[in-house]
């Protein structure tokens, strides 16, 4: 396993909930709702989470969809995954659309979205006038075709 690190929290209201890992081993800890909110099919809205995080230099959390709403409701995180940097101190809220065609309706205190902390890598970026070949190229969007 890899090592521990500490992601301070800021629970910002009373109804607010730590984050946690539902199992040992788990990746996403889950994220949980401090609002009502009903969202129409298409409908997105951000909810918040009544957290505010420091995340430690050289890393960010990452804000995942919750597989189980996702297969059920058609509930997902739009922005996936949204990203937490170091340098935000503000709320954590999760930018949920609801893509079924049924009204879904969130409960404060309900399940709505996990955090992965992520190491970063910071690139260098230079600028050259050619880029070395391979046998991809330019190809993308389906350039390898769609059938076996």
């Amino acid at each position: 396993m890899n090592k521990n690190c500490t992601v301070k929290i800021n629970m910002l209201t009373p109804d607010a909930c730590t984050p946690h890992y539902a199992h040992f081993g788990d990746s996403g800890a889950d994220l949980f709702a401090t609002e009502t909110a009903v969202l129409q099919p298409m409908e997105r809205m951000a909810i918040g989470t009544g957290l505010a995080v420091e995340v430690p230099l050289g890393y960010e959390l990452q804000v995942r969809p919750k597989s189980g709403l996702a297969l059920k409701s058609g509930l997902t995180v739009l922005n996936t995954p949204g990203t937490i940097d170091f340098g935000y101190r503000g709320e954590i809220k999760v930018i949920l659309v609801n893509l079924s065609n049924e009204i879904y309706s969130v409960e404060k205190g309900q399940k709505i979205a996990q955090l992965v902390l992520a190491p970063v890598a910071y690139a260098e970026f230079e600028e050259v006038a050619e880029l070395a070949d391979t046998s991809r190229g330019q190809g993308g969007f389906g350039s390898t075709g769609i059938n076996k």
